[in-house]
């Protein structure tokens, strides 16, 4: 082969291998635009879903969205055993739910999940508090309350229907709210946690006990009970005796009551022993023929939960249920240093740390975070 055909072919290969690089080169660059195309395609159909839907918060449960926020920062997510805790929200107290979550929140490392009761109309309120504050990491869920649960079940007396809050019977219907949850926590809106949740909810319940609660002649709260309005500390405080359905059960009157404003709930047995549908018999019976002592009118949910739970019930350690702070004289019947020890506190009575007139508030505002809609103002004695 002559010299000159040798530099044809070899001209010829090397315009082949540049042909084949410049080829190489486009797909590439093709490639490229395509990822960036879609990459923007998809940032587009993010913003559009937000736009469709801009309720979304964090924790409440929407149609094709996960449980939880994917926004959570990593550090702050909190991983390993659930633990399930139900609170109502009512709207002329969500000052006081807040400070309650607050407090078992920073108080606890654990994975907490907050199944927030409340009605309709607070909803939009719940979700600004929920997601312009420090709460905006708390996992959650948001939960409407259907007063229709209660037809048939409360009083049709007039002058008693305003005192009946709804919101106040959800401890109930706590496996129709978390069916999936085999154990949970109920607390009142009305508590500051003090220690951590955790230990609390590894309160042991005997075998086939549904439930635990605080009994009110325990040493730690003995010394707050209110005097002055029947024996409170009792069940003929709570139930009339002298009504045959109460007299046929067989219990003794001065049997010692509890305080259901903290329950650690068995779900699993609870829904085999269907609880809650023994609690709606009696209030149905109550509303028929009026079974409930005449002392302490508003103590609406604590009788059926007595009957039910007679002597059937595990208890709760007296330190995570220290409660009377709401009563007259709170702050003489307990020291600021016994204050301060405990677990948990529970103004339950007439006085509440929003208000005015309350004994610890001190404590309460320590976890209260501020409404920023400006709508819930605590009461302080220096304000105006």
């Amino acid at each position: 082969m002559s010299v000159s055909r040798r530099l044809t072919r070899r001209a010829a290969d090397d315009d082949a291998m540049s042909l084949r690089r410049v080829n190489v080169a486009v797909l590439v660059l093709l490639a490229v635009a395509f990822l960036i195309i879609v990459q923007r395609n998809l940032l587009n159909l993010n913003d559009f879903l937000r736009s469709e839907n801009p309720d979304a918060v964090p924790g409440m449960i929407l149609p094709f969205e996960s449980e939880f926020s994917p926004e959570l920062r990593p550090d702050l997510v909190r991983t390993g055993e659930k633990i399930p805790v139900v609170i109502t929200a009512a709207e002329e107290r969500l000052g006081a739910v807040v400070a309650a979550m607050n407090s078992v929140y920073q108080n606890s490392k654990s994975n907490i999940v907050f199944n927030i009761v409340t009605m309709n109309d607070t909803v939009d309120h719940l979700k600004v508090w929920m997601t312009k504050t420090q709460l905006n990491n708390v996992k959650h869920t948001i939960i409407i309350f259907e007063p229709q649960l209660l037809n048939g079940k409360i009083t049709k007396n007039p002058q008693k229907l305003d005192s009946v809050k709804p919101l106040t019977f959800a401890r109930f219907y706590m496996p129709v709210f978390i069916p999936d949850a085999e154990k949970a926590i109920y607390l009142d809106d009305d508590i500051i946690v003090q220690g951590d949740i955790q230990e609390l909810f590894d309160t042991s319940l005997k075998s086939g006990h549904a439930a635990a609660f605080s009994d009110d002649c325990d040493s730690a709260s003995a010394k707050g009970i209110v005097r002055g309005a029947g024996n409170q500390n009792n069940y003929i405080g709570f139930l009339d005796f002298k009504k045959d359905a109460i007299k046929k059960l067989g219990m003794r009157a001065n049997t010692c009551s509890f305080n259901p404003g903290v329950i650690v709930a068995n779900l699993t047995e609870w829904k085999r022993q269907n609880i809650t549908n023994q609690l709606e018999h009696w209030m149905e019976l109550n509303a028929q023929e009026d079974l409930y002592s005449k002392t302490l009118a508003e103590s609406i949910t604590t009788p059926p939960l007595l009957i039910v739970f007679y002597k059937h019930h595990s208890s709760i350690d007296p330190m995570w249920h220290v409660r009377h702070l709401g009563a007259t004289g709170a702050g003489n019947r307990y020291s600021p240093q016994f204050v301060k020890a405990a677990k948990l506190l529970h103004w339950n009575g007439h006085y509440k740390p929003w208000s005015r007139t309350s004994s610890f508030t001190e404590v309460w505002d320590k976890w209260y975070i501020q409404d920023p809609m400006r709508k819930f103002h605590p009461v302080r004695k220096h304000a105006d």
